[in-house]
């Protein structure tokens, strides 16, 4: 089940979004999404340099277009992997002539909340 997700109508969200999408690299990336990578891997799947690699994956975590999530391992080397955080976008025009976008998100469960949580606490420290 998907839920929606309007956007707050803000001119720079819908240009994150359209340029995050409108990238050959970060669609490459969001085509090679079927299940959660790491940065390296997404790199190695998608033929493009690991610098490159980090750019695109920030460009599309600002749009929210992507999730990032810590794989917790034994030896204490976690690591981040991305996901899709998206199953369709919308941009639509308002009777108003305004460009509206809209995201169907997955329905997450607690880890997905938690990981979204965690992720805001990174950006605001």
């Amino acid at each position: 089940m998907a839920r929606e997700s309007q956007s707050d109508g803000s001119e720079s969200e819908l240009q994150a979004i359209l340029d995050a999408l409108g990238d050959p690299d970060c669609r490459r990336i969001v085509r090679a999404l079927d299940e959660p990578m790491t940065a390296g891997e997404l790199a190695d799947a998608c033929d493009i340099p690991t610098s490159t690699t980090y750019r695109k994956l920030e460009l599309l975590s600002e749009a929210s277009l992507l999730v990032e999530g810590t794989e917790l391992r034994e030896d204490g080397h976690h690591a981040t992997k991305y996901r899709l955080g998206f199953d369709e976008v919308a941009v639509a025009l308002t009777e108003e002539r305004e460009f509206e976008v809209s995201l169907s998100r997955p329905e997450g469960g607690p880890e997905d909340r938690l990981a979204t949580l965690w992720n805001e606490v990174r950006k605001q420290t």
